[in-house]
């Protein structure tokens, strides 16, 4: 694992101190890796969606027999 420092602003400081108080997370490192898997997810998940916009209409409704197929597909992938 690599070091890095950074410097913040007085206010955002003192609010990740008081997470880390609040005892949610052990440490700022801690608190912070969290906060960059979270904009790591919700990156991802917008690449996801935007795909999915730019991709073919299916041939078939998206309604709830469309979705119920799905989860079975999906199920049986696990």
């Amino acid at each position: 694992m690599s070091t890095m420092n950074i410097s913040l602003p007085e206010a955002l400081k003192s609010f990740i101190d008081s997470q880390v108080a609040e005892g949610d997370y052990v440490s700022t490192s801690e608190y912070l890796r969290e906060l960059l898997r979270k904009e790591q997810d919700r990156v991802r998940l917008r690449r996801l969606l935007l795909d999915g916009i730019e991709s073919e209409l299916l041939p078939e409704p998206m309604d709830g027999q469309y979705f119920d197929k799905l989860r079975k597909r999906i199920a049986e992938k696990k």
